[in-house]
């Protein structure tokens, strides 16, 4: 039996949007905190206790002369409270992302059934809704996509939705892995591969890429998935904030490829390069 997590979860009292929040998430992602749900007027931030800078974290926050809260949180816990508290999502009428307890949404062109349990990506988060959104203006048809990050694999099953004959989706956590086959298997997709790894694979190439992680591990992993780009191809990148946009456009851009637009949500963006072929 797989041992349960545990999270330090932080609920935070500060106004969501403002750039002292923004600033803040940026600055709470680089002490181990990888999970961020705005709230009224406050802001719940999440992190495995083994990876994350505690005493940092306390000291960050009380510099800044914010009240929060801090406790541990069993990975196991997170399917109770995530039902009892979890809607439908709509993106446009493009998509809508329900869980399997939900009636079915019959006002989108495509549903995704999504159990999250403790994995990124239920459509809830800015980031998600963005990718979705990019995703909704690309040919996926015969393609073969990459989805870095993949979560609940979210995305890599709207890919083979929208005709994508490949799909390869890599995640570092084991949880994120069981959780996306299950996905997988509910909304009955084929062609899509799923990898525990936290590097990008080689020996393939792909017309589009996905990444939907955080700046710093898109940073770091830049060269590498310009490796695996097919000539002419499309990255869609999320997981930045909004004051991350000039550093990843300066960067992705000088590996050859060119920016074509930024889309912005709650102070998240996404942001989609075209590979040039240099």
């Amino acid at each position: 039996m797989q041992e349960a997590l545990i999270y330090l979860q932080y609920q935070i009292q500060i106004e969501p949007g403002t750039d002292a929040a923004d600033l803040l998430i940026a600055e709470l992602s680089l002490l181990g905190i990888e999970g961020f749900e705005e709230g009224e007027r406050q802001l719940t931030a999440s992190g495995k206790k083994e990876e994350t800078d505690a005493a940092a974290i306390e000291l960050l926050l009380k510099n800044q002369g914010l009240t929060f809260t801090v406790a541990e949180v069993a990975q196991q816990n997170w399917n109770a409270l995530w039902e009892s508290s979890f809607e439908p999502v709509l993106i446009e009428d493009f998509a809508a992302v329900r869980a399997a307890f939900h009636a079915p949404v019959t006002t989108v062109l495509h549903e995704l059934i999504i159990t999250p349990k403790m994995s990124f990506g239920t459509g809830h988060h800015a980031t998600t809704w963005l990718m979705v959104k990019e995703m909704s203006t690309l040919d996926f048809t015969g393609k073969s996509v990459f989805d870095f990050g993949t979560g609940t694999g979210v995305l890599a099953i709207l890919a083979a939705k929208l005709g994508a004959i490949r799909v390869l989706g890599i995640d570092n956590d084991t949880w994120s892995i069981d959780n996306a086959i299950e996905n997988v298997s509910v909304n009955k997709v084929e062609g899509i591969e799923l990898q525990l790894a936290d590097k990008v694979p080689v020996g393939h190439t792909y017309p589009i890429v996905l990444a939907n992680i955080n700046k710093h591990v898109i940073m770091a992993h830049l060269p590498a998935m310009k490796a695996i780009t097919a000539p002419g191809g499309t990255w869609l990148l999320s997981g930045l904030l909004t004051v991350d946009e000039a550093e990843v456009k300066a960067a992705v851009e000088a590996l050859g490829l060119q920016w074509q637009h930024t889309l912005q949500k709650d102070g998240w963006i996404s942001m989609r390069f075209t590979d040039t072929g240099v």
